[in-house]
Formats: C-alpha cells, sequence, structure tokens
C-alpha cells in the first residue's frame, strides 16, 4: 500500500484513555503535516492491534481523509480489562471519540472490521456522534456458529483451554462468562445511524461471516447507505487490498464535510 501514501505522517503520538466503565485503551494518534479537524478512527476485528502491519497501511492510505486514530480494544494487547467480543467494547470506542474531541476534531469516521465493526455499528447507533461509519466483514447477529472458522472462535473463546492460548500467544484476555445481558445485535439497530451515512463491506469470500449477514445489516439501515460486496475478498483487515483501501478512502472523502481553511 505504500502508493496510497501520499500524505506523508510527520508526529505519531500515544494516549491512554479511560472508558466510561473504567478500562485503560491504549491508542496511537497518527497526524499529517498541517492541523485538521476531520478524523478516521479505525477499529481492529478479535485478536487484532493498531501495531500490525495491516492496520498500519490502512492508517496510512486514511491519511489523506484526515488524522487518523488507531487502538487497542480492551483485553487486548496493550489496553486494559478484558474483551467481551463486541459487547462493552462500544465503551472503548466512545472513549477514542472523546479524546478526538477533546482535541479539536469536529469531523470524525469510523471504520471497523469484524468485531470492529459490529462495534462501530452499535456505537453509532447506542451513543452516536460520527460523521460516518463504515463496516468491513462484521456480523449482523451475535452466537453464529455456521461456519468453520466461527465454531472454532466460539471454542477458543468459551473454553479454558481455549483462552489460555490466546492470553499465551495471541496477548488477549477474554471473559470467562457469558453476556449478563445480551446487546443488541448490529442488523436491529443499523437504522438508528441514520442521518450519518453507513458503508457496509463483505468479501464473497468470507470464510468467518456469509455475505447474508451484510445484506441483513445494509437492508436494516435507513439511508444514506451504501453496500459494496467485493469479490474474491476475505475476511477484515487482512483481505483489504491496495486498491480496496483507496476506494474506502473516495467514499469517506466524498461523505465528510470538506476542512476549512483557518484565518489568519
Amino acid at each position: 500500500m505504500s502508493d496510497a501514501l501520499d500524505f506523508p505522517i510527520t508526529r505519531s503520538r500515544r494516549y491512554w484513555l479511560t472508558t466510561a466503565d473504567g478500562v485503560g485503551i491504549d491508542s496511537q494518534l497518527l497526524t499529517g503535516p498541517v492541523p485538521r479537524t476531520t478524523a478516521v478512527v479505525l477499529a481492529n476485528g478479535f485478536t487484532g492491534t493498531y501495531r500490525s502491519p495491516h492496520t498500519r497501511a490502512l492508517a496510512e492510505a486514511m491519511l489523506q481523509v484526515g488524522d487518523v486514530m488507531t487502538f487497542d480494544f480492551r483485553g487486548h494487547h496493550g489496553s486494559g480489562g478484558r474483551s467481551t467480543v463486541g459487547n462493552a467494547e462500544i465503551h472503548d470506542l466512545e472513549a477514542v471519540m472523546v479524546r478526538l474531541r477533546e482535541l479539536g476534531y469536529t469531523s470524525v469516521a469510523t471504520v471497523g472490521f469484524s468485531m470492529g465493526a459490529a462495534v462501530v455499528v452499535r456505537h453509532a447507533a447506542v451513543y452516536g456522534g460520527v460523521a460516518a461509519a463504515v463496516a468491513v466483514s462484521g456480523p449482523s447477529r451475535w452466537y453464529y456458529r455456521g461456519t468453520r472458522r466461527m465454531r472454532l472462535l466460539h471454542l477458543g473463546v468459551e473454553r479454558g483451554l481455549g483462552r489460555f492460548f490466546l492470553r499465551s500467544f495471541r496477548k488477549v484476555r477474554v471473559i470467562d462468562r457469558e453476556w449478563e445481558t445480551r446487546p443488541a445485535e448490529p442488523r436491529e439497530v443499523a437504522g438508528k445511524i441514520s442521518p450519518a451515512p453507513l458503508l457496509v463491506v463483505h468479501g464473497d469470500a468470507d470464510p468467518y461471516f456469509p455475505v447474508s449477514h451484510a445484506l441483513d445489516v445494509h437492508g436494516a439501515a435507513e439511508e444514506p447507505k451504501d453496500l459494496w460486496i467485493i469479490p474474491g475478498m476475505g475476511h477484515a483487515e487482512r483481505a483489504v487490498t491496495p486498491e480496496l483501501s483507496l476506494r474506502l478512502r473516495e467514499w469517506l472523502r466524498e461523505h465528510l464535510p470538506e476542512e476549512q481553511a483557518e484565518e489568519n
């Protein structure tokens, strides 16, 4: 994706954030050479981290749209707490949004992948305040076990041995109990995102969630909304090609307010 980087990073700064329920979140803000009021937040999938080369490449591609905030969800890598696999994580995303507002950003888009896509949809519906939302490779409903990959993932988070593997080898700490209250599913709340625009992106070769998940979320959403089904695309950050990253960037540029020149 090196050819996507035509807006160079001039500064990288880490922030330690605290969520409304008291969890510490490790985040990093990448900025360009001039002050801006627009930002893009990237929300990784389960076991992902802002330190991965895939997320870094996506962040570099999005820098032409605005400054980019990346972070680790609770229970992931440098952040505190334990992962709830998409439930309480909306508070993590809101902590990022609060910090960006404090820093002076007035237009913020959220872009999520897999678990992060479900979080982006729910956050935009529950908290609001986003200028645009993008959900890539996301589920439409909870407890889906219709593919082999998802059956293995459930074994990983529901059994002690699986959680030990995740903690030891993927630096992910997962809760050892079921959700006390089931949160609303992405397909149940997508209609509340409007008037902010929503883009749903899904690959027709996704080994985790079939295309029907994207159709359900998009179908439940109100206008303005877009749906991209990408031929041959797999799952989440790793499946995003340089061409798709540039297409995502252009969609964000079309749907976010233009930067206002500062008065001298």
